[in-house]
C-alpha cells in the first residue's frame, strides 16, 4: 500500500499549524444566523469544509463584515480550492486583520502569479511572524527573486532561514533548485549535494539531484542515485526516471519557471506537515500549489493523500481521479482510490479494482501488497496470506522497508493457525528491522499464549514496552504475559498501567479484573470486570465477562485468553 507516496520527510521539523480562531467571540440576536453559524462549525469540526463553507456564507448573509465569519469563510473557500473566492475574503480579512498570515500569502502568490514580484514579496514580509511563516515566506521570497533573475538576492533571502537549524534542509534544497534555475551549476551541484547527504530519503531531493547529473551528462552518477533510492523504498517517479535515464533520454529541467518553483516550495511545505493539527494548514499549501499550476499528477496525488489523512475519502477520491492517465502516478492514484472505497465501506469496488491493477500487471509489488492489506481488513485472511506470500516471491532481496510485509504476512497465518509460517514471517521481520515494538508484542505475546520459548518471549514483550512505553496494547501485552506466568504482582502493575493509558478498552480492564482476583482483590475485580462490560466489548468478550462477574475465576486454573493468540496492537 502506497499511501503517503509523496510525503518523503525534507527535514523532520513538524510545523505549527495556523492559530484557530473558534475561540474568538460570536454574538448575534438573529436566530437564522445563529442556527447556519452553529451548523457550519459543526461541519468544520467534521472536515466537510465545502458544507462548513456554505452554512456560514448563509449566516454572513444576514451579519454582513462580521469579522469572524469573514475569517473563517476564507479558510474554508481556501481549503476547498476555491482561489478567486478565497482572493476576494482575503482582502475583506486585511481590513480588519492586517497581519492575517494565510490571507498574506493567498494575495502574495496572487501576486507572483501575475509576475507582481515585488508586490508578492511585501504580501510574503508581512507573514513572517511565526517559524511557520518566516519559513514559507523566505522561500517564496526568493522565488520572487528568482523570477526577476536575481541569484545574489535570493541567496541572501534564503540566508534568512539561518535563524532556525530546522530549516537548513529547506534552504539547501531551494539553493541548489534556485542556483539551478539560474544557471549557476557550480553553486547548484554544492547545494544539492549537502541537501542529499542530509535526507536521502526524500523523494524530490533525489529527484531533482538526479535530474541535474543527467542534464550535465552525468547519467551513471544519477542511475546510482536513483538506485539507491530504489533499494530502500518503491516509488514510480524514481522508477520513471531511472527507466528513461537508462533509455538516455535527458530530462527537461525540474524547474522551468519561478512558478514551478514556488509550488515546489509549497509542496515541500506541505509534505512536512503530517500531525493532526498541521494537516489543515498542509491542505491550504497544497492548494495554494495547485493554483500555480505545476506538476499537477504531483500535486493532486498530495491532495489525495492529505484528505486521506483527514480520513475524507469521498473528496480523496475527488482528488486522486484528476492525476492523468499517462502520469507515472495514476497506477498509484487507482490504488489509493481502492483504498479509499474500502474506507467508504465499498469493499466489492475496492477489491474489484486492485484485482484488474494486479491482472495488468503481475508483478506490481504494490498491488500486492495493497490487495493483501484490504483482504487482511476484511479479514480474509486466506486471501490476505496467499495475496502477501505472492508480493514476498517478487522480492529478490529483502531489506529493512519490507519488515512490514512480513509481519502482515505472519498475522494472516496465524490467524489461519499455520504457527510454523506464520512465527517463520515473524521472526524475519524481526531480522530485517529489530526494534518493531508491533512485531516484538505480536510473537512474544502469541509465543507466551503457547508456552513457547517463555523467556525469550517475555523479553520481547519487554523490550517492546521499552521502545513503546506509553503503548497501552503493548504494556497490557506485558501484564497479560506476567499472568500467564503466574506473576500476579507484576501483571497487576503493567495492568493498572494500561488501565491508565487506555481506560476505554474492555479487554484491557478485564485482564486488570482478572489480575485483581488472583491477588485477592476480588471487589476491585469485579468493578474493572463491570468496567470492561459498559465499554460494549464483542459479544463472545461480553460472555466470558459476564460470567467472570457471576462466578468469579476458577481457583487456580489459567484463564481463557481474552484475546486468544491476537495481541492488539498500534503498529
Amino acid at each position: 500500500m502506497m499511501t503517503a507516496i509523496l510525503r518523503t520527510a525534507l527535514t523532520g521539523f513538524l510545523l505549527a499549524s495556523i492559530p484557530a480562531t473558534a475561540a474568538l467571540a460570536y454574538d448575534s440576536s438573529s436566530s437564522f444566523v445563529s442556527g447556519n453559524y452553529l451548523a457550519g462549525r459543526s461541519a468544520a469540526k467534521l472536515r466537510d469544509n465545502d458544507l462548513a463553507s456554505e452554512y456560514l456564507s448563509n449566516a454572513l448573509k444576514s451579519d454582513t463584515g462580521n469579522p469572524v465569519l469573514t475569517e473563517k469563510i476564507f479558510l474554508l473557500e481556501l481549503s476547498e480550492g476555491n482561489m478567486p473566492r478565497a482572493e476576494e475574503f482575503a482582502t475583506d480579512v486585511l481590513t480588519f486583520n492586517s497581519q492575517q498570515r494565510m490571507a498574506r500569502i493567498v494575495l502574495g502568490v496572487k501576486d507572483f502569479r501575475g509576475r507582481h514580484y515585488e508586490e508578492a514579496r511585501k504580501n510574503f514580509e508581512q507573514s513572517a511572524y511565526t517559524p511557520v511563516g518566516e519559513l514559507t515566506s523566505w522561500l517564496l521570497t526568493a522565488w520572487a527573486y528568482a523570477g526577476e533573475g536575481e541569484l545574489n538576492q535570493a541567496l541572501k533571502t534564503l540566508d534568512r532561514l539561518d535563524a532556525n537549524e530546522s530549516f537548513a534542509n529547506f534552504k539547501a534544497f531551494h539553493e541548489a533548485l534556485i542556483s539551478d534555475y539560474l544557471g549557476n551549476s557550480i553553486r547548484a551541484e554544492g547545494a544539492y549535494k549537502k541537501a542529499y547527504e542530509a535526507a536521502s530519503s526524500s523523494l524530490r531531493i533525489v529527484q531533482a539531484y538526479g535530474n541535474f547529473l543527467e542534464r550535465h551528462d552525468r547519467a551513471p552518477e544519477a542511475q546510482s542515485l536513483y538506485r539507491a533510492y530504489l533499494d530502500n523504498d518503491t516509488n514510480p517517479l524514481i522508477d520513471a526516471a531511472l527507466a528513461a535515464s537508462l533509455k538516455g533520454d535527458k530530462p527537461r529541467p525540474f524547474i522551468e519557471s519561478p512558478t514551478e518553483g514556488a509550488a515546489e516550495a509549497l509542496f515541500s511545505l506541505a509534505t512536512s506537515m503530517t500531525d493532526d493539527q498541521s494537516i489543515d494548514v498542509a491542505l491550504l499549501y497544497t492548494r495554494l500549489g495547485i493554483s500555480l499550476g505545476a506538476d499537477e499528477d504531483v500535486m493532486y496525488t498530495l491532495l489525495g493523500d492529505t484528505y486521506e489523512s483527514m480520513k475524507r475519502y469521498d473528496k480523496a477520491l475527488e482528488a486522486y481521479a484528476k492525476v492523468p492517465a499517462a502520469s507515472p502516478l495514476r497506477v498509484n492514484a487507482d490504488m489509493e482510490e481502492a483504498v479509499c472505497l474500502q474506507h467508504l465501506d465499498r469493499k466489492d469496488d475496492a477489491l474489484a479494482k486492485l484485482k484488474s491493477i494486479v491482472a495488468a500487471d503481475p508483478k506490481n509489488y504494490d498491488a500486492i501488497v495493497t490487495l493483501g492489506n484490504l483482504y487482511r481488513a476484511s479479514n480474509d485472511f486466506t486471501n490476505a496470506a496467499a495475496t502477501y506470500d505472492q508480493a514476498i516471491a517478487l522480492i529478490d532481496k529483502p531489506a529493512q522497508g519490507h519488515w512490514r510485509l512480513y509481519y502482515y504476512d505472519g498475522i494472516s497465518h496465524e490467524r489461519l493457525n499455520q504457527w510454523d509460517v506464520a512465527e517463520k514471517q515473524f521472526r524475519k521481520a524481526i531480522e530485517l528491522s529489530p526494534t518493531e515494538s508491533s512485531v516484538l508484542n505480536y510473537l512474544g505475546y502469541s509465543m507466551i499464549e503457547k508456552k513457547i520459548n517463555l523467556p525469550e518471549a517475555l523479553d520481547m514483550i519487554k523490550k517492546a514496552v521499552e521502545i513503546k512505553p506509553n503503548d497501552g496494547y503493548i504494556t497490557d501485552s506485558l501484564g497479560w504475559a506476567y499472568f500467564q506466568l503466574g506473576d500476579y504482582e507484576q501483571a497487576v502493575a503493567n495492568c493498572e498501567r494500561a488501565v491508565e493509558l487506555l481506560p476505554a478498552d474492555p479487554i484491557i480492564a478485564e485482564h486488570l479484573g482478572d489480575a485483581y482476583w488472583r491477588i485477592g482483590r476480588t471487589l476491585e475485580a469485579k468493578f474493572q470486570w463491570q468496567h470492561a462490560k459498559d465499554n460494549k466489548p464483542e459479544p463472545d468478550d461480553l460472555k466470558r465477562i459476564e460470567d467472570k462477574i457471576k462466578n468469579g475465576l476458577p481457583p487456580e486454573q489459567p484463564v481463557t485468553p481474552a484475546q486468544n493468540t491476537a495481541p492488539k496492537t498500534n503498529g
